[in-house]
């Protein structure tokens, strides 16, 4: 029990530390430090998406940065066209996010569903390779995209607008972020308690037994990691509008393997895990990459240690080993 009070404090704890800062930092004249924690909330955000596949589900992803990368294409094509006025498909661009965000989040759960119905029919190792084949490939084809920058990538001139906000301020578009990530939070908390989430989760451990129950494994999976790349998806379009610049970057392996390192520092199936991995591994960049270049040799130190020493990343070794929140 007290265990799961430490875990919800630390949740809420979080939650509100994500939004203070950068209020303490309007005030004081610090763009910089609303730029990056609005960076550390989408990285939360691709997390969570994740989350529910490799924390929920079992299925270690190697690909899904692939619906971030697409996600941000999403809006810099949009935008693109928005802007010069040519039409794409027949249909107008647009600048909009709350119109952007639908379209990168029904386009990454397709694709998704695509990549599940392949990989899902196999496990371990294989899962693994056959989802970073498939980034990979996605990958190859946007750098060899050049009706929209190839390996240059795809500028986004103004940033996408919401209503009664002007995301051009760091201040207001962190707001956007902030709100999106905690209505994701409360889909993965949903997700969790329901009977769809105990099936996932009961598939991670034993699937035979589940199929014996006359549930679909294969279904339940697939649901779930389409989910998870819409997820990821929302993500992404959020990172092009941070950065203003849709990237071939934000596909590669690598980034794949960030988010996979959010999950594990953070705490794999929980809550505010990918929150915490967020912070974490943002805060080690910034801190560590001011003094060295070799940066990554010590996070790849404390990564280590986490998985030989502490499983449940640090919302377990600060709130406790019981998984709830």
């Amino acid at each position: 029990m007290a265990d799961i009070k430490r875990e919800y404090a630390l949740n809420a704890l979080l939650a509100l530390g994500l939004l203070l800062v950068p209020i303490w930092a309007l005030y004081n004249g610090a763009p910089f430090t609303i730029t990056l924690f609005t960076r550390i909330a989408i990285l939360a955000l691709a997390g969570i998406g994740l989350n529910i596949a490799l924390g929920l589900g079992g299925m270690v992803s190697f690909g899904h940065a692939v619906y971030f990368g697409l996600g941000g294409y999403v809006a810099g094509i949009l935008a693109q066209h928005a802007f010069n006025g040519a039409p794409i498909l027949g249909l107008p661009g647009t600048n909009q996010m709350l119109i952007i965000w639908p379209v990168a989040m029904v386009l990454s759960g397709l694709l998704a569903a695509v990549i599940g119905a392949f990989s899902l029919r196999t496990s371990g190792i294989f899962f693994i390779m056959i989802t970073l084949a498939f980034a990979q490939m996605v990958y190859y084809f946007a750098v060899s995209w050049p009706a929209y920058g190839g390996e240059d990538g795809l500028p986004i001139y103004v940033r996408n607008q919401f209503p009664g906000l002007n995301t051009m301020r760091p201040f207001e578009l962190f707001i956007v972020c902030w709100g999106v990530l905690m209505l994701a939070l409360g889909v993965f908390a949903l997700i969790r308690a329901s009977r769809f989430g105990a099936a996932l989760m009961a598939i991670r451990q034993n699937p035979d037994r589940v199929a014996s129950l006359g549930i679909n494994p294969f279904g339940v999976k697939l649901a779930a990691f389409v989910i998870s790349g819409m997820i990821t998806g929302l993500a992404g379009a959020l990172m092009a509008d941070l950065s203003r610049f849709a990237s071939p970057a934000a596909m590669a392996w690598t980034m794949s393997g960030e988010l996979i390192v959010i999950i594990i520092l953070g705490g794999t199936g929980r809550l505010f895990g990918p929150v915490a991995g967020a912070a974490f591994l943002v805060g080690f960049e910034v801190f560590f990459g001011g003094l060295t270049e070799h940066w990554k040799l010590w996070l790849g130190l404390v990564l280590l240690a986490a998985v030989l020493f502490n499983r449940g990343g640090i919302v377990a070794l600060i709130a406790g080993r019981e998984r709830l929140g």
